[in-house]
């Protein structure tokens, strides 16, 4: 059995241990929740100074040229790439989520519909993450109603789920809840084979783990800013598209960035070569910033193994934790929903406990940040830029000390926040 000895004696030989020192971490707080919002990178307070008080409050609207504003989109997306597996020029970084998945899968379904006009369904999962969900509900309203989601159960139900109606299967690659790794390779070849299309969310993947979309065969992708990447509260997404389908058709939200000469200002609409229709409006000069700053701490990997070496720290911690929570919560009523399988798992482990939220605000309180998701999953996140084995050892001592004490059961527990 490990002993927090051995998790000592693991952090002081960790090739990766140099890399936390590229973020601001409270003393006194184990931050497992940075697969909801990641830490602040030390680099960003003075990037951000410096684009408020020179680019922006020296050298004013000059700086769209002379700091390369208008090209942050492009940049950053080019950082991005490699860190999910696509080249340079494949690949954006703008506007939101769910903004970005609308895009895509009304680019999809384009396609599809015009190849196969038949094919009337959208394949997910029903504990996809809820906004995509939505996205696909409030598209096929617009468009009539033509399209129907299908929900499948559990990720073994997909493969029997696609056929000819099938025009896209939309999946997160990382289930936000659970943490279960989907095949990307295996579901898009599946696809493919039934007729379909695929449209990937990376959210929970996309620097936590190699990500290989040209190699997997992948066809639409987006993802998150703000989660792994480290780009702050409300960073912009990105949107990829494999390049066989980027300039097939143009997506709808047709704003001025996307067009061939924004700056023509033509009254005419005409799309903009390759991944860059899928611009819409300006660009948040400052919050693309921040992102790249966020983008940057994850290529201070490379000399050190890059993604590979962050994966297998996360699994190794993600491991610990597994083994230690049931050691010492064992008969406290909690439930691994999280595959215990390393290929299977992302860089989070979810148990199930009745009380889940009460539990979550106690160990806040003890400094032990991870959150919750309705109705009853306690949820820690494993960065490994930064999160030690000691983290995780004592980030397990704290869960059971809540469940042994019965703190959790204290009233000031039990009230709800607007954010959950």
């Amino acid at each position: 059995m490990t002993t927090r000895e051995d998790c000592l004696l693991r952090d002081a030989a960790d090739p990766l241990a140099p890399l936390r020192d590229q973020f601001e971490l409270p003393p006194g707080v184990i931050y497992l929740d940075g697969n909801s919002l990641g830490p602040l990178p030390r680099a960003t307070p003075d990037r951000i100074a410096a684009v408020i008080r020179g680019e922006w409050g020296t050298d004013l609207i000059k700086s769209w040229n002379s700091a390369g504003w208008i090209d942050l989109p492009a940049d950053v997306g080019d950082q991005i790439a490699p860190l999910v597996g696509a080249g340079a020029g494949e690949l954006i970084a703008a506007d939101s989520t769910s903004v970005n998945l609308f895009k895509v899968l009304a680019a999809a379904l384009r396609i599809v519909g015009e190849d196969d006009p038949a094919r009337c369904e959208i394949v997910s999962e029903r504990d996809n993450f809820p906004t995509d969900l939505y996205i696909v509900q409030g598209l096929s309203e617009l468009l009539g109603g033509r399209y129907t989601l299908r929900l499948v159960e559990s990720a073994d139900e997909i493969p029997a789920a696609l056929g000819p109606k099938t025009a896209v299967l939309m999946l997160t690659q990382v289930n936000y809840r659970t943490g279960a790794l989907h095949d990307m390779a295996a579901l898009s070849a599946a696809a493919h084979a039934a007729g379909a299309l695929t449209v990937w969310d990376l959210a929970h993947s996309a620097g936590a783990l190699p990500v290989a979309l040209n190699d997997d065969g992948a066809d639409f992708a987006i993802g998150c800013g703000y989660k792994y990447l480290n780009g702050g509260p409300g960073a912009p997404a990105f949107v990829w598209v494999a390049p066989r389908h980027v300039s097939r058709f143009r997506q709808p939200l047709s704003g001025w960035m996307g067009h061939a000469r924004p700056f023509d200002f033509v009254p005419g609409y005409e799309a903009g070569e390759g991944v860059a229709r899928y611009l819409c409006g300006t660009p948040s000069v400052l919050a693309m910033s921040a992102l790249e700053c966020g983008v940057e701490t994850l290529l201070a990997a490379e000399p050190y193994g890059g993604m590979a070496a962050l994966r297998a720290k996360s699994l190794a911690l993600t491991e610990l934790f597994i083994e230690r929570v049931e050691a010492r919560c064992a008969g406290q009523g909690l439930t691994l929903v999280t595959p215990r399988e390393a290929a299977r798992r992302g860089s989070q482990v979810s148990f199930a406990f009745d009380s889940a939220w009460p539990v979550c605000q106690a160990l806040i309180a003890r400094g032990v940040i991870g959150d919750f998701r309705a109705p009853d999953i306690l949820r820690f996140g494993f960065a490994p830029l930064y999160i030690r084995f000691t983290d995780v050892w004592d980030a397990a001592e704290a869960l059971a000390a809540v469940l042994e004490t019965g703190e959790w059961l204290e009233a000031r527990f039990a009230e709800r926040s607007a954010v959950t």
